[in-house]
């Protein structure tokens, strides 16, 4: 799924940059927590799949970022962020029915830069259809800061040179973001009626607005089928244009493929 305006391609290296040495990766494993260590170009997405969070925080007060843990539907389980807008992008990663396993604080990657060791910890590891995906997360207001550039800069060449994906996110469309934390709260399956989402499932609701088609299933009470209307948004079996604001009056699509 991509999000217009979702995913900001900076981070080029800067001019002049020189590479030295082979990179390191050092990631932590989520079932005993040891710590390995290999060469970049030999870690695979296998052994990057089952890693812990690099780091973990602490809550105290007054601390600047607001950190927590999200229950992710593709997880079956909690994955941390730091910052509010890490979650926003958590909130369209565990929606995007693409992405099978997502991994916060993945690795740490260290080597030599003109000269220097340079050491980045990307925000995420989605492990997609189509491969891996690296996601920083940063304001925009700050991508164009020379040490963040620079930073994305190196880090997008080693993961690039992989033939993987490395994006850079930042503030995601204000409406599209309220839709989809809307629609994350009825993410939870377990507490919807399979009979009444069968149902949904058979009907062919193509062309249908919200409000008539919470109409159509007069034996079920209209704010379950609401509710199982909302879980197929959020499952995509159904589509709604998530660029507007979500209202009974929104005409809903059939999933092509």
């Amino acid at each position: 799924m991509h999000v217009e305006g979702l995913v900001v391609g900076e981070g080029q290296p800067m001019a002049g940059a020189t590479v030295a040495g082979s990179a390191v990766v050092k990631f932590r494993r989520a079932l005993d927590g040891q710590i390995e260590e290999m060469a970049w170009d030999d870690v695979t997405g296998d052994r990057l799949s089952s890693a812990a969070p690099w780091r973990t925080f602490r809550w105290h007060d007054n601390q600047q970022h607001y950190s927590g843990a999200y229950w992710s539907a593709t997880e079956r389980g909690h994955v941390i962020y730091e910052s509010r807008l890490e979650l926003a992008h958590l909130l369209f990663a565990d929606f995007d029915d693409e992405v099978n396993h997502i991994v916060a604080q993945p690795f740490l990657i260290t080597m030599t830069v003109d000269g220097r060791v340079r050491k980045h910890v990307p925000d995420y590891l989605l492990i997609t259809d189509t491969g891996l995906r690296i996601l920083d997360v940063k304001p925009r207001d700050r991508l164009s800061k020379p040490k963040v550039r620079f930073t994305f800069g190196w880090t997008r060449a080693l993961v690039e040179g992989r033939g993987w994906r490395f994006d850079v996110g930042s503030e995601p469309p204000t409406v599209e973001l309220d839709n989809v934390r809307f629609l994350s709260g009825f993410r939870r399956d377990w507490l919807f009626d399979p009979t009444l989402i069968g149902e949904l499932q058979a009907h062919d609701l193509h062309g249908q607005t919200i409000a008539d088609a919470c109409r159509l299933f007069p034996d079920h009470p209209a704010p379950l089928v609401r509710s199982a209307i909302f879980h197929l948004l959020w499952r995509r079996q159904l589509l709604v244009d998530l660029t507007r604001p979500l209202r009974p009056s929104r005409i809903l699509t059939r999933r092509e493929g």
